[in-house]
């Protein structure tokens, strides 16, 4: 049974950082993408970034977030730095196999329960 557990969120004030941990189980994490979505309340589920054969990144995040991975942990990651209040919302890990589109959350067959990061101004 494929498990994605998030870690790592939390409030913090505007400008600040966080980590946010993925950890796989039940699938092999070197085989596949792994990306993070976001969903602030009333808006809908959106890419942050993927990491694969390439990476990617929102336009919103380029710059401020980084994503990475160790294979050996089964591990995935998210380094958000300089946080904004624009950030807050609820993160989700997801893996699957790297297509083309990678932004898409219909490609992720596997999906985290989501940890919730809120930033302060």
């Amino acid at each position: 049974q494929v498990q994605l557990v998030e870690s790592g969120g939390g409030l913090v004030q505007a400008g600040g950082s966080l980590r946010l941990s993925c950890a796989a189980s039940g699938l092999t994490l070197r085989l596949f993408a792994m990306a993070w979505f976001r969903q602030a309340p009333g808006k809908e589920r959106e890419f942050v970034a993927r990491s694969g054969d390439s990476t990617y990144y929102a336009n919103s995040v380029k710059g401020r977030f980084t994503i990475s991975r160790d294979n050996a942990k089964n591990t995935a990651y998210l380094q958000m730095n300089s946080l904004k209040s624009e950030d807050t919302a609820v993160y989700y890990c997801a893996a699957g196999v790297a297509t083309t589109d990678y932004s898409s959350s219909r490609q992720y067959a596997y999906w985290g329960q989501g940890t919730q990061v809120t930033v302060s101004s």
